[in-house]
Order: structure tokens, then C-alpha cells, then sequence
């Protein structure tokens, strides 16, 4: 199928992973509006800040914007800056210096690969709408300049993902669906392999490969770890772990739109396009 003959693609919708991390913006704004506090991809705000509260609201009411504002054609080259630029200032303000105070907490690195995951998909959304002005004012953010910064963030913010396995053996271990055997395998195996992507996407090789199957495994965690755990009785801790994995797999699939149409296991300097198009 060929998005640009399709009623979706005149509304503005790019490729599916598009619509669904639109829509998941969307969603997470209403639910910041509605409990008034950060959703779990604006989270690490210190309890001391000024006008807590407000920032709270503001950073709900920029998801809600900018995901349908992502849905409409006209506007889509807008939101997705305004999105990508509110990420990368939360990444570099909540995020790395989580990273500078505490380096050797793994905590620190998960929630600065959350956000550069969620800034990735953004930014390789604004690659494909950026417009005339976009390309010359800020041409080292565009085309494939951007793109590849982009999956650089996404390469990067897969390996904390990974890392979190180890360091978190026992608790990754005990989320495993109990019809699976092996626990400990199937948690170490995962970790190398959110590893084994981010080193892939980083490198070029095998990478469209590695960003589908990174995408397939937050989806599957999503699936068969979270959405049993909420049907039963979940905790706050839960339903937060819920909407993030959610979140980060609507991410993780627009980055994997991004190479479609290239070679599986491609190898070296991978070029995007503008906008995608579905392929075999």
C-alpha cells in the first residue's frame, strides 16, 4: 500500500507508526490535563521547582497540540518542531543532569534513553514535514542530516534499555509472563538485544533490521508484560510503566518507519527519504 493514495496520507498521516505516536501524544495530553500532574515522558521535575504545577499543565497541553497538530497536514511541520524542541530541552534540563549527579545510576541513564527515544521519533517526524524555510535555516536538522542525528538519539537510547536488564536482573526477571519458562534467560536475552539494536542503529549495520525487531520487542513487552498486569490490579508504578512502554513503542515504530524501503541488512551510510512510503 501506498500512503500517498490513501485518504489518511492527504490528512497528513505519513506512515502508520505516525499515526499511532500522534495519537499517542495526543492521549498522553489528556491525561496530564486530566490528573494535572507530568505523564510518565515529562517526569524528573524536582519537587522544589517554581510553578511545578503550571510547568505540569504546559507540558500536557504541548502533547496534546503537537500530536494533533501531527495529524494535520498543514500544521504537522510545526508541531513536530515545537515537539522535538520541548523533548530536547527537557532531555538536556531533566535528563543529563540526572546523568552528571549521579553517573553510575542506571536510573539516570533509563530516563534520559526514554526521552531521547520519544525526541528521536520526533525529530525524524520533522525530517520528513520540515518545510522550505526549516531546510534552509536549519539544514543541519533536516533531510538526512536530521535523520541521522535522529537515530543516533534512538541508537543511544536503546543501550540504558538493555543495560537496566542486568542491573535489574531479579526484577526483569520476575515480570516475565509466567507461561514462559526460563526467566533469567529470556531477561538476559532481551537486554542483549536492546543492546545489539542501539549498536546496530549507531553503526549502520543491519540497522533497519535492528529498528524493526527494538520496536517488535517494546511492543511485545507492552502486550504480554503490561497489559496483563493493568487487566489484574495495578499499582500507580504499573499503569506509569504501562503508558511509558506504550509510548516508547509508538516512538520506536515511527524510527523504524524511517528506513523503510532500504535493505534489511543494509550496511553503512544509511539516506532516508522525505517521506516514506510503504515497501516490501
Amino acid at each position: 500500500m501506498n500512503w500517498d493514495s490513501t485518504g489518511a496520507r492527504a490528512m497528513g498521516i505519513a506512515s502508520v507508526g505516525h499515526g499511532v505516536f500522534a495519537a499517542t501524544m495526543v492521549a498522553l495530553g489528556i491525561l496530564g490535563l486530566i490528573q494535572g500532574d507530568f505523564t510518565p515522558t515529562w517526569t524528573g521535575v524536582p519537587k522544589g521547582v517554581p510553578a511545578r504545577e503550571v510547568l505540569a499543565y504546559l507540558c500536557a497541553f504541548i502533547s496534546l497540540v503537537s500530536g494533533i497538530g501531527l495529524l494535520w497536514q498543514r500544521a504537522a511541520v510545526i508541531a513536530s518542531r515545537t515537539l522535538l524542541t520541548a523533548l530536547l530541552v527537557w532531555l538536556l534540563l531533566f535528563r543529563v543532569t540526572l546523568i552528571f549527579r549521579a553517573p553510575t545510576a542506571t536510573v539516570a541513564w533509563w530516563a534520559s534513553g526514554d526521552t531521547a527515544v520519544m525526541a528521536a521519533a520526533a525529530w525524524v517526524l520533522y525530517t520528513w514535514f520540515a518545510g522550505d524555510w526549516d531546510r534552509q535555516r536549519l539544514s543541519f536538522a533536516t533531510g538526512d542530516k536530521g535523520l541521522r542525528i535522529a537515530r543516533v538519539l534512538y541508537g543511544l537510547g536503546l543501550i540504558p534499555f538493555g543495560v537496566a536488564h542486568f542491573t535489574y536482573l531479579e526484577r526483569t526477571a520476575s515480570l516475565v509472563p509466567g507461561w514462559l519458562p526460563w526467566h533469567v534467560a529470556w531477561a538476559i536475552l532481551t537486554g542483549c538485544a536492546f543492546i545489539a539494536a542501539g549498536v546496530a542503529v549507531l553503526s549502520g549495520v543491519y540497522a533497519r533490521l535492528a529498528a524493526t525487531l527494538s520496536a517488535l520487542q517494546l511492543g511485545l513487552f507492552t502486550l504480554l508484560v503490561w497489559v496483563p498486569i493493568i487487566m489484574a490490579r495495578p499499582s500507580v508504578s504499573d499503569w506509569t510503566e504501562f503508558v511509558s512502554s506504550w509510548a516508547l513503542t509508538a516512538a520506536a515504530w515511527v524510527v523504524a518507519d524511517s528506513y523503510r524501503g532500504l535493505p534489511w541488512l543494509a550496511v553503512g551510510k544509511l539516506h532516508g527519504m522525505p517521506i516514506p512510503k510503504e515497501a516490501p
